[in-house]
């Protein structure tokens, strides 16, 4: 079970890649550009001006809490007051937290005797030995077992339960001081992880980050495994928490398998990717080992090895039974316990015997040295040093030690190998113990030994860099050793006698003595990622002895962060100083681009500046009739400019792309061959004092856009963005006034357009009456210009040509087949056919003089073919064509019976079926009559 949840992102500078943005492209290496990715940068560049010193405490604490109702209960107490801790079993000097009077504070017999389940177990009087309360800026609490992992159904839940921690999360809050904060929280089934911070503290912490990593059944559930939390602290320093519960046991699969599960947080857990204080996101997300500040803890798991559990319990008893008064069940049990020799057994080794004999001899001079008759003196701490006694804690302490089997795994690089250190131990197991008892380890019927399960470790960065280091210098030796061996240099059968020791790092150094102070440094320089001089320093770790409520004491520790924090304020300043001096460099080294529009096509005057609201204005727009406008872009700045096109903000209605389809552009010079990789369209360098021109061509000739026009759904109005690179973009307006064509319209719409044509139509004069006319005025106006066009050409024809010229019209499809061909000439006078079709003017009117009488009758006949396949319904809808094709079904049908039809009756049948519609009726019928007589007289011209 994997999985991350994003508690809080930064949110981070980031390049905005829409229209307009400056700049809108990445700049070169060699130009200043102001963006907000340069600005973040240079900003960094100057952080020791605005970051300050600070300092604060970190509170580290672990608990099992075995799934026992009431433990809860103790976590003020002892998390948040520091209490419950035995002075006498740690070893350790305190400062009183509070007014009590340490000589009041309750024995631990009668502390056993009033434990309840509802009310702290911590005893009474108790004025808490560790710094708590609101001298703590980071509460970071780690609780393993806050439900019954050991419980099938529990494990299997592919869901967390929510409510074990909610109390958990309600009692922390409920002790915390006013003001804090929880910054950060994560579950996996029985794990827990809660960060708390200070009021003034919070408002710096950004970045958290947290995931989930299930070690357990299979080597993926929750039973086992670790959640972990990513927080970058005042802006400059990353640290990780996580919170483990690792593989139990105590064969040696165990601990493989606890090494395993250590090793698999370390490689599966991801945080979020965040921004670097350059504004620089990070590609990927950080995994653990990319932090500054790393803090390891829980119920690690970890085992004396090679100790008989029952002697060290006995062992420890004779330290944890002087926290008792004059009785109590638990220092009878202890009593009765110590009572008992310690006699070899029939299969015991040697060294079996010799070592409980050892053991023996310990536990006797121990007896005696705490017994009730030997004077108090003999304890004292000013007769003889605690470390050279030994009858002392701390020299009981330093024997166990070297057996615990994470230290033993550090060593050898199996587990934690990699710069993770811990405090000094000066305080007893903290496992496995009769709950409700303070020194009582286990009195059940498997009597396990007592381990140091629960741990803290921590890393710096500087840590995890030197062992890195180590690695490289021992693999560059040893691939040395390699080389001479293969040279046969070396050879101990050789070079015997040249070598002056023989030392194995796999093998040599196991049998050393535990050092308390070796993983322990005063505060020292760790350069964090973000290049800041941090220190931390551990100032008090111990267990809470006195907690009563489970079978495993609860740990921490209190660190002592030093670092160097973003001063909001000094970095405002920093960052306005900055903008100033990127935007001065920039206006300097920018490109600058001015845009001229011609407007003297549709306006009086010259020729003037583009000013950014009017744009480029096309004036009036018809109905597939082309209209140019020019634009100037010129480079009046000192440098280079880079210029082109592209994509534009679109709506919903909008097409995508750098132009709507009814705009052509067109560049009076060739392309950049080699343009910027962040451009997508072609771009065109212009030199300083030079200019390139830019042809715009609006055409509509799409029939859809004509219709979507004419009925308002539609407009010629949008934007270009013109796109400078390293410069400014320059947004473009395009405007054109639409008018309104009968091209597109359908028969229902052209029978009602009023005498005047469509544009008074929808200029608002159309008569409420509705239908004006039997069919379209335009069919027939188009009709019978060519029916007198044809009529006037075959006229001259005669008259004119000779006979080794063929008449136009042996083209059977003359004249709507064009024999002159599409040249301008005829363009034109379709035009001006169309604009005298709209204005309802003399369609004869409308021809220029010189244009002869064939292209006269071609353009006239080309209108009509356009006109009629622009009808947005035609001139047969699509009923009619259904009940057309249903007549002509049922004829031949009857076709087998009875005789077939004449052409004047299958006409007549045809002409029926369409005066379900008149106006459809009388166009087909006017189409029909003016083709037939055409086609007469082509045949009696033929």
């Amino acid at each position: 079970m994997s999985s991350s949840t994003r508690s809080e992102v930064s949110p981070g500078p980031q390049i905005r890649n829409t229209p307009g943005a400056f700049p809108s492209t990445p700049g070169e290496p060699e130009t200043v550009v102001s963006s907000q990715h340069s600005l973040s940068k240079a900003v960094y560049e100057r952080r020791a001006e605005y970051t300050v010193p600070r300092k604060i405490r970190i509170k580290v604490g672990t608990w099992n809490v075995a799934a026992l109702p009431g433990t809860e209960e103790d976590i003020g107490s002892w998390f948040v007051d520091g209490k419950g801790i035995s002075e006498s079993l740690s070893n350790l000097s305190f400062e009183s937290n509070g007014t009590t009077d340490g000589d009041d504070l309750e024995d631990a017999g009668h502390q056993e005797a009033r434990r309840s389940k509802n009310r702290p177990t911590v005893p009474s009087n108790d004025p808490g030995l560790v710094p708590g309360g609101d001298d703590i800026g980071l509460y970071v609490l780690g609780l393993q077992e806050i439900i019954d992992v050991s419980s099938a159904t529990e494990a299997l839940k592919p869901y967390n339960d929510p409510w074990p921690g909610r109390r958990w999360k309600q009692a922390v809050e409920d002790a915390l001081p006013e003001g804090y904060i929880k910054v950060a929280e994560q579950q996996l089934i029985g794990l827990f992880l809660l960060i708390y911070a200070a009021p003034s503290v919070a408002p710096t912490v950004s970045s958290v980050s947290t995931a989930s990593t299930g070690t357990g059944l299979m080597g993926y559930l929750g039973n086992k495994g670790a959640v972990v939390a990513r927080l970058v602290l005042g802006e400059t320093t990353r640290l990780v928490f996580i919170n483990c519960h690792l593989a139990a046991g105590v064969e040696k699969g165990n601990l493989e398998r606890r090494n395993w599960d250590a090793s698999q947080v370390l490689s599966r857990a991801k945080f979020d990717p965040l921004y670097n204080g350059a504004g620089e996101k990070e590609e990927t997300g950080e995994n653990i080992g990319d932090e500054d500040f790393a803090f390891w803890f829980g119920d690690l798991n970890y085992r004396l090895e090679g100790m008989p559990g029952d002697d060290v319990r006995r062992l420890l008893m004779l330290h944890t039974k002087n926290e008792y008064g004059q009785g109590g069940p638990s220092k009878r049990k202890i009593s009765a316990e110590l009572a008992l020799k310690s006699n070899p057994k029939p299969n015991d080794s040697a060294e079996d015997t010799d070592r409980k004999s050892r053991i023996f001899r310990h536990n006797h001079h121990l007896h005696y040295r705490s017994s009730p008759e030997t004077p108090a003196t003999s304890l004292s701490s000013d007769t003889l040093d605690p470390s050279a006694d030994p009858a002392s804690l701390q020299t009981t302490l330093a024997s166990l030690l070297p057996h615990d089997q994470l230290h033993q795994q550090m060593r050898t690089r199996k587990a934690f190998g990699d710069g993770w250190r811990e405090g000094p131990i000066d305080f007893l197991p903290t496992y496995k113990y009769d709950v409700g008892s303070v020194g009582m380890f286990d009195s059940s019927e498997k009597k396990r030994g007592p381990s140091w399960c629960d741990r803290i470790l921590y890393r710096t960065r500087k840590d995890k860099l030197a062992y890195e280091e180590k690695i490289k210098v021992e693999e560059a030796a040893k691939k040395r050793d390699e080389e001479m061996k293969s040279h046969g240099i070396g050879d101990p059968a050789v070079n015997q006698e040249e070598v002056l020791f023989d030392y194995d790092p796999a093998t040599d150094g196991d049998d050393h003595d535990y050092d308390p102070e070796a993983d322990v440094e005063d505060p020292e320089g760790v350069t964090t990622v973000a290049g800041f001089e941090d220190k931390i320093h551990l100032e008090y770790y111990t267990s809470h002895q006195r907690v009563l409520s489970s079978d495993h004491k609860p740990l921490d520790a209190i660190f002592t962060l030093q670092y160097e924090a973003v001063d909001p304020d000094l970095k405002a300043k920093v960052h306005q100083e900055v903008a100033r001096e990127l935007d001065k460099a920039e206006n300097e080294r920018r490109p600058t681009v001015t845009v001229v529009v011609d407007h003297h096509h549709d306006h009086e005057g010259e020729s003037r500046s583009f000013s950014g609201t009017e744009g480029v204005d096309f004036g009036s727009v018809r109905f597939d009739s082309p209209k140019m406008r020019t634009v100037t872009l010129a480079n009046t700045g000192g440098v280079p400019a880079t210029v082109g096109f592209t994509d534009r903000i679109v709506t919903a209605d909008k097409t995508e792309g750098v132009a709507p389809p009814w705009l052509h552009l067109r560049f009076d010079r060739s392309s950049d061959k080699d343009r910027p990789a962040s451009e997508s369209h072609q771009v065109y360098t212009i030199e300083p004092g030079d200019a390139v021109n830019v042809e715009m061509t609006l055409h509509v000739k799409d029939v859809e856009l004509v219709r979507a026009l004419n009925e308002g759904h539609a407009n010629l109005q949008d934007v270009l963005v013109l796109r400078i690179h390293n410069g400014r973009d320059h947004f473009l307006p395009i405007h054109a006034t639409w008018l309104p064509s009968s091209f597109g319209l359908s028969i229902g719409n052209l029978v009602k357009v009023p005498e005047g044509g469509v544009r008074r139509s929808r200029n608002g004069h159309q008569d409420s009456q509705g239908v004006k006319w039997s069919a379209p005025r335009e069919i027939f106006r188009l009709t019978e210009s060519i029916e007198n066009l044809v009529e006037r050409v075959i006229a001259e024809w005669g008259m004119t040509a000779g006979d080794d010229n063929p008449p136009p019209w042996t083209d059977s499809g003359w004249p709507f087949n064009s024999s002159t061909g599409e040249g301008k000439a005829t363009q034109s006078a379709k035009e001006r056919i169309r604009e005298a079709l709209d204005n309802d003017t003399p369609i004869p009117d409308s021809f220029p003089t010189e244009l002869d009488l064939i292209r006269r009758v071609e353009a006239v006949a080309g209108t009509l073919l356009l006109f009629l396949s622009s009808l947005q319904d035609g001139v047969i809808s699509a009923d009619m064509w259904i009940e057309l094709e249903k007549s002509i079904m049922s004829r031949e049908k009857k076709s087998k019976t009875t005789p077939l039809l004449s052409l004047d009756d299958e006409r007549m049948q045809i002409l029926d079926i369409l005066t379900a519609s008149p106006a459809h009726s009388e166009s087909g019928s006017t189409e029909e009559a003016r083709g037939g007589l055409c086609v007469g007289v082509r045949g009696g011209c033929d």
